[in-house]
């Protein structure tokens, strides 16, 4: 009965607490509690507060649309494709090829990013315009370049899929169909340069196989023999600006 008695009395004290409301508690504590106002005033901060929002969202999705709505996705599947036909698993390392890939993008870019910077960046900057039209812009900027690589049958996929009347440009094409549409092309383009630069160190790999069959050295794998030619080879031909070039031009 004691306990229940003191237990009962500890609720009523935390009730009192509770109901006294943080002034009171203030007031005979000394201690300021920190408040907290919302004001919308006539609807100008609450949009400022949106324009905040979906500007931090943007640079949020930053990494996404550097690597997908770029060539950065071509040139790391390129050169990642030609160091699997060398034969080096982790040479040059993932850190070479993506820093190699970003300065390659970079370079590419340019043009467009020249665009983006002088027709967005700086008067957004500057409060000459707001940040929906700064938005326009930079995807104005990233469709024209979009466009220039795409494939219209890869935009035409998702027009099939959905039955949505197909436009009869494709600058009315959705920036939702046109960016997994250039992702596509992207990944084709990467894949069938990946494909041309197999078919020289796969002919060396067969060549030397044989060899080593003829001379009865069958448990020796080929792929020992075969990685110093291949780097000689790629050495010799000055591989990586041949295939620095291709890439570039595959752009033009």
């Amino acid at each position: 009965m004691e306990a229940l008695k003191k237990k009962k009395g500890f609720l009523a004290a935390l009730l009192g607490l509770l109901l006294c409301g943080p002034e009171v508690f203030a007031q005979q504590s000394g201690v300021n509690l920190p408040g907290m106002a919302i004001n919308f005033g006539n609807g100008t901060n609450l949009v400022d507060t949106i324009q905040v929002l979906v500007l931090f969202t943007v640079l949020t999705m930053a990494p996404a649309i550097l690597i997908l709505c770029t060539c950065f996705t071509r040139i790391i599947v390129v050169l990642s494709f030609m160091r699997q036909a060398i034969g080096t698993q982790s040479m040059p390392p993932n850190q070479v090829l993506i820093g190699f890939a970003l300065f390659l993008s970079v370079f590419v870019m340019q043009p467009t990013g020249l665009e983006i910077y002088n027709g967005a960046i700086t008067p957004y900057v500057e409060k000459k315009i707001t940040t929906t039209v700064a938005l326009d812009r930079i995807e104005k900027s990233l469709r024209g370049f979009m466009t220039k690589q795409v494939r219209k049958s890869d935009i035409g996929l998702f027009y099939d899929v959905t039955g949505a009347t197909a436009p009869n440009t494709v600058a009315d094409v959705p920036i939702h169909f046109l960016i997994p549409a250039f992702i596509i092309s992207e990944l084709k383009t990467a894949f069938q340069i990946g494909f041309l630069l197999y078919i020289p160190f796969l002919i060396l790999d067969m060549v030397v196989a044989s060899v080593l069959m003829a001379m009865g050295m069958m448990m020796l794998p080929p792929v020992v023999v075969s990685l110093p030619f291949k780097l000689l080879l790629f050495v010799l031909v000055d591989g990586w600006q041949l295939v620095t070039g291709s890439i570039l031009r595959s752009f033009n």
